[in-house]
């Protein structure tokens, strides 16, 4: 194992971890450089279960022994260890999750083998809001969704702050990112997918009326927050399907709605 104690927060080996909260240069810079970021030691964990590679680990000295064995694991992979204050330096904020890592970004999935034997999958359309993301891959893991795929303007699944909120199930749940949009569900029809959209229209179907239908194979697209679904997209897709509000609620945030949806579609064998 190769450990090295930092002094300075302008040492250049540890680029990876720098200004980790400016959110518009990482969610550029990590997709291009092949990296994401594991936050909190039971992330990267998780993100090792799944057979990602790590780059390096940055953490202090006090959380040394509770990953002594992921170390041991990983020989090869320098481990950087310095102050508290020292790391919020680099970073930008506290660290009070354990360890980090950068990790190897993993290949994308081809979409022909992502759908080969999916039944449920989660179409996510411009949603940028990381948390919201992040809260839709862990309700998509936890109630039998087998896919999410992605709009090409949608935010970073691998994102730091989507990889937390997810608890690490975005590594659990395989996904890709679509090349063009609205013009790639068009691929999901071809192999079989009903694909609906939730969408407050007027002639969308309700959620329970859409369950009992029980499709074979079913893709749910859900829109921005705010904007909602676009008019390009309602226009591809085969149906729109809404969750009854009441008390004068108009709508859910995606990601609660999500787990409602996915839970209610689930297939019924």
């Amino acid at each position: 194992m190769t450990f090295h104690y930092l002094e300075s927060a302008n040492d250049p080996r540890v680029t990876d971890y720098t200004t980790l909260t400016d959110v518009h240069l990482r969610k550029l810079r990590e997709p291009r450089e092949g990296m994401y970021i594991a936050e909190s030691s039971k992330v990267l964990r998780r993100a090792l279960a799944a057979g990602h590679q790590p780059r390096s680990f940055f953490l202090a000295e006090k959380w040394l022994e509770d990953l002594d064995d992921v170390f041991k694991a990983h020989p090869d992979v320098p481990v950087f260890i310095g102050k508290a204050s020292l790391l919020e330096e680099i970073t930008g904020f506290h660290l009070h999750r354990g360890a980090m890592a950068a990790m190897h970004r993993p290949a994308p999935v081809p979409l022909t083998d992502l759908l080969i034997n999916a039944r449920r999958i989660a179409v996510l359309e411009d949603i940028v809001d990381h948390t919201n993301v992040g809260a839709i891959f862990r309700s998509a893991a936890a109630l039998g969704v087998d896919a999410v795929l992605v709009s090409p303007r949608c935010g970073d699944p691998l994102y730091r702050r989507s990889v937390r909120v997810s608890m690490g199930t975005v590594f659990q749940i395989p996904w890709a990112r679509l090349d063009s949009w609205p013009a790639g569900l068009a691929s999901l029809q071809e192999q079989g997918f009903t694909v609906a959209a939730m969408e407050l229209t007027d002639d969308a179907l309700n959620l329970d009326e859409l369950a009992a239908k029980n499709y074979p194979k079913l893709a749910l697209v859900l829109g921005t927050e705010g904007a909602g679904m676009s008019e390009e997209t309602l226009a591809a897709v085969d149906l729109a399907v809404k969750i009854p509000m009441r008390a004068g609620v108009d709508s859910l945030n995606v990601a609660a709605a999500s787990a409602v949806a996915f839970w209610e579609l689930r297939p019924q064998e």
